[in-house]
């Protein structure tokens, strides 16, 4: 289990509340600009999620507080017999907070079985950007693991005067046929999946037409497609296939830095990890 909770303190993003119980925890917090925005990373000593693993994350942003949250490397999902892997994540932005959570990618090896639940609230004057990228794990042989099944679900709510409003459901379900990911006919025969999902009040089909002019210019597949609009605040989901990681990562970071440059004035992001 890890909780986190973020607060704003002269100009500054803090953490007010933090606790970690078994495998995950946070590094020192890091701020990569003079923005105030703080940059924590999730790291998981055990290295890998294994059959019947239950993590739990707990993230309150509150008011005016601005975080990024990435991980130190992929998260790894080995072989599960008998029970699936599980992260569920329950994430709360106050009004005009920000979250960009940028993890690093998921990697699903052979036999392997994992969920994802997250659950977010947002405020109309919040804003959330969420990046994953999904790919299979490797042999030394050259060919690609057969993982049985990734479940990744994401229901977002907005706050409003009325109690609480849903925005989206977002599920995806990877069942591999035979538990070959390169497959005819599946995933039009790519086998990483990328995903960005954006939630603000400056979402609007221009956006979403801008992001399709962007990542036109990359050799992936990609969709755009936008959300309904509660209290004001909108989203647009990403949705892009390819064959390699590292595509998937430039696609995925030169949408991001459109996002900071324009609301934030912040420059690329740039972690520096490896």
């Amino acid at each position: 289990m890890l909780e986190l909770v973020i607060s704003e303190r002269g100009g500054r993003s803090v953490a007010s509340r933090q606790f970690h119980e078994g495998a995950l925890r946070v590094l020192r917090p890091h701020y990569l600009d003079d923005s105030g925005q703080v940059c924590y990373v999730v790291v998981n000593p055990g290295g890998a999620y294994l059959g019947a693993d239950l993590f739990v994350v707990d993230l309150d942003v509150q008011d005016g507080a601005d975080l990024l949250l990435t991980t130190q490397s992929a998260t790894k999902i080995y072989r599960t017999p008998g029970s699936f892997a599980e992260q569920r994540m329950a994430v709360r932005l106050g009004e005009g907070a920000r979250l960009e959570l940028m993890p690093d990618q998921l990697i699903a090896y052979r036999e392997a079985s994992y969920r994802q639940r997250t659950h977010i609230t947002v405020g109309p004057s919040s804003s959330l950007v969420m990046a994953e990228v999904i790919t299979p794990g490797w042999s030394p042989e050259g060919t690609s693991f057969r993982y049985e099944e990734l479940r990744l679900r994401n229901e977002i709510h907005v706050e409003t005067d009325g109690g609480m409003e849903l925005l989206a459901l977002d599920s995806v379900l990877i069942r591999p046929p035979h538990n070959d990911v390169g497959g005819m006919g599946f995933m039009e025969g790519f086998s990483h999946l990328g995903s960005l999902m954006v939630v603000d009040a400056r979402v609007d089909q221009a956006l979403a037409d801008e992001l399709v002019a962007l990542t036109s210019g990359h050799s992936a597949y990609t969709g755009v497609s936008l959300t309904r609009t509660v209290a004001g605040t909108s989203g647009v989901v990403l949705r892009s296939l390819s064959n390699s990681t590292g595509e998937l990562n430039r696609l995925l970071g030169a949408c991001t830095t459109l996002l900071r440059k324009r609301w934030s004035g912040q420059e690329p992001l740039n972690l520096r990890k490896y």
